[in-house]
């Protein structure tokens, strides 16, 4: 029994419920950032597909979508922080998010994996004039030559300024 139980703590990859290794983030790319997301948070990832438009909806949010039923707002996110002209291409993709029981997809320009950030990798976010207030960030994520942008997605997709919190709550 001993062996066991030590052989299962060392492994440290397979999921007990237990998690001491670390914390998983899914990181994409907006314009030449990274940024890093709780991968509990996310439910899938989509390549883009067009969208049904919303009339009177702010320009970030593209429109709806259809997913097995239901009903999800696409937020692109490079729109609502002012990162250039959107391309779609074959990286675009959505990420859709499971934000407390409520459905919203994120359109970003590209996924690049799942990292594991232990509670040593993450450096408070530095107060700056950046394009997500603070309040929105969890802190920078540092992985040798890599440092991810690490963001709150419930606080963000539930902020006022977002304006989701009405269509989320349809």
């Amino acid at each position: 029994m001993t062996q066991n139980a030590q052989g299962s703590g060392v492994a440290g990859g397979e999921s007990s419920g237990l998690d001491v290794t670390g914390q998983e983030f899914l990181a994409f790319t907006l314009g030449r950032e990274e940024y890093g997301i709780d991968i509990l948070k996310v439910q899938e990832i989509r390549g883009y597909e067009a969208v049904t438009r919303i009339a009177n909806a702010p320009d970030f949010l593209k429109g709806v979508i259809n997913l097995r039923g239901i009903i999800v707002p696409v937020v692109d996110m490079r729109i609502k922080f002012n990162l250039g002209e959107p391309t779609y291409d074959q990286f675009t993709v959505v990420i859709i998010l499971n934000i407390g029981g409520r459905i919203v997809g994120m359109v970003v320009d590209s996924v690049s994996d799942v990292t594991t950030l232990l509670p040593s990798q993450v450096r408070a976010a530095p107060e700056m004039g950046t394009t997500f207030s603070t309040d929105f960030l969890i802190g920078l994520g540092t992985l040798e030559e890599r440092m991810l942008i690490l963001v709150d997605i419930d606080k963000l997709m539930s902020s006022p300024e977002m304006g989701l919190a009405e269509q989320l709550a349809a």
